[in-house]
């Protein structure tokens, strides 16, 4: 599997180094770079995390991390990418690269209209039944580029035109890769400069590996808002989307929409909610989106998904901080007739010890539902370290953990315990 994956990855990577330089001349990277190192190793007491024939395992790992925002000009970019590689010890799984990788630029070609290039790498997994180890691991890749073309009606109206090209790839190539061409049009009206609403039209046209082509129109209603402290942006509308396979074609619409509000309550405390219901299939970017959200692979028709993810984040006075995620998702795969459904939360703290050591706390809750075989599941994650400042530039991070998953599937159970110690570098 690592050599099918090792080979898979380069094509992913060499169309986004092709967007950089597209859309971002040399001049700009004269801005710093943030670049680091991290090396790490992991014991664990139950590496394939089995309900049974628990196996121990150590597993290290070596990270770069790139973190880079181009000077704003003619052309802009932002870019930040963690990839790394991991090693088991006692050969539990093969050795296994990681990546996540978040890339978007544009340049403007003449007034009003701009190029823009995106790519978002992600390690996901590929069934939320099983476990969270390499063997239910793919990388999805995301690319999507294309012009858009944005003209003024008049000092408060503009109608803007999109036509992009979208490729989706995975590392496993059992994994239904596909192509997605996308046009869209908006009108939008500024009631006041803090306020404006419009109408969006757009069709894409999916074609996967498989031969089945997925066809989808939405019209949607668009509004944002702006106060001192608060902004909000959405949609809301209809979608039609049809599949096609071996001359057998199957339709379904429904509502669509997405909310996004955020809220700086104080200095020291922001608020986030973000919600979105779509038609799409596996190929979309919308896990990526939604780090909480799990496609199942193996269904590549027609999905019509929603998800929901509240997040907060604290800095008190001490130095310490606190952040909250709590989620909620459901899928329906339509021509499956199946659903999946997860609720659950993240949680993090951080708090200095003293001016070298920083303690971190850190545990997750997640509940799934699966409506095919009418079970539940439920996973438990906690966690607690040391951060040991050694140097300016050099970091010591200490951790252990507990994670455990209670299923009425007893295959699907396990209990583990780890044990982590690792190096940070800071080169840049």
């Amino acid at each position: 599997m690592a050599n099918r994956q090792g080979a898979r990855v380069v094509c992913p990577l060499n169309r986004l180094m092709i967007g950089i330089l597209v859309v971002t001349p040399s001049s700009l990277w004269a801005a710093p770079v943030q670049v680091s190192g991290e090396l790490n190793s992991r014991y664990t007491d139950n590496a394939r995390q089995s309900s049974v024939n628990e196996e121990s395992d150590i597993e290290s790992r070596v990270y770069l991390g790139v973190r880079h925002t181009a000077d704003p000009g003619q052309c802009n970019s932002d870019l930040a990418a963690r990839l790394g590689y991991g090693y088991w010890l006692d050969d539990t799984f093969d050795p296994e690269p990681y990546a996540n990788l978040d890339f978007a630029g544009d340049c403007r070609i003449v007034d009003g209209l701009v190029w823009q290039v995106t790519d978002n790498l992600r390690n996901i997994a590929q069934d939320s039944r099983s476990n969270n180890n390499p063997n239910n691991l793919t990388r999805k890749n995301v690319f999507r580029t294309g012009p858009v073309w944005t003209l003024r009606l008049g000092p408060v109206d503009q109608i803007s035109f999109a036509a992009e090209y979208e490729n989706t790839e995975f590392s496993e190539p059992e994994e239904t890769d596909g192509e997605r061409y996308i046009g869209t049009v908006a009108f939008k009206h500024f009631f006041s400069s803090s306020f404006s609403g419009g109408v969006m039209a757009s069709r894409d046209e999916a074609e996967l590996d498989t031969e089945e082509e997925i066809d989808r129109e939405t019209l949607s209603l668009t509004f944002g808002k702006e106060w001192a402290a608060t902004s909000l942006n959405g949609s809301a509308g209809v979608s039609e989307i049809e599949t096609t396979l071996n001359d057998t074609s199957r339709s379904t619409d429904g509502f669509v929409g997405n909310l996004e509000v955020t809220r700086q309550v104080n200095p020291t405390t922001e608020i986030a909610l973000e919600a979105s219901r779509e038609l799409t299939d596996a190929t979309s970017d919308f896990d990526i989106r939604f780090g909480e959200f799990v496609f199942s692979q193996e269904q590549t028709g027609a999905v019509e998904v929603s998800a929901v993810r509240l997040r907060t984040a604290t800095e008190f006075s001490a130095g310490s901080s606190l952040g909250l995620t709590a989620f909620a998702s459901r899928s329906d795969y339509i021509d499956f007739g199946t659903e999946e459904e997860s609720v659950g939360y993240n949680v993090s703290y951080r708090r200095p010890i003293t001016a070298q050591v920083t303690a971190t706390l850190g545990g997750g809750y997640n509940y799934l539902t699966y409506s095919d075989d009418n079970t539940a599941d439920v996973l438990y994650r906690l966690n607690a370290g040391l951060d040991f400042q050694l140097s300016r530039k050099l970091t010591l991070v200490s951790t252990i953990g507990h994670g455990q998953r209670d299923s009425e599937i007893s295959t699907r159970e396990f209990v583990e315990n780890w044990v982590l110690l690792g190096l940070n570098y800071q080169f840049l």
